[in-house]
């Protein structure tokens, strides 16, 4: 069974940094989900996938994986593009450059 240690994007109801820093290790499926026929709900008898960890680093996440004999594997996360942060009112300055329409 393999575990992916990774650090997980904001939801969109996050404005803030915190707890952004935090790494995660989760396991990865070891069986299908199956559908059960009579109620229709989703199953899996797999247990390990409801299991997911938080770590303050990477590294204690990879320590955590290798004391434990777990196969794991690191996804890095993608770098942020520097945002432009500008005001409402620039939309609406004189000297803007480009067009303004409605």
């Amino acid at each position: 069974m393999t575990a992916r240690i990774l650090q997980p994007a904001r939801n969109a109801m996050q404005s803030g940094k915190a707890k952004s820093g935090r790494w995660l290790l989760a396991f990865d499926p070891a069986s299908p989900r199956s559908v059960e026929p009579l109620m229709g709900w989703t199953s899996s008898s797999d247990t390990r996938q409801q299991l997911r960890l938080w770590f303050d680093s990477k590294e204690e996440a990879i320590a955590y994986a290798e004391r434990n004999g777990v196969a794991w594997r690191v996804e890095e996360p993608r770098p942020t593009r520097p945002r432009h942060n500008a005001a409402y009112s620039d939309n609406f300055k004189s000297d803007r450059i480009g067009q303004w329409t409605h």
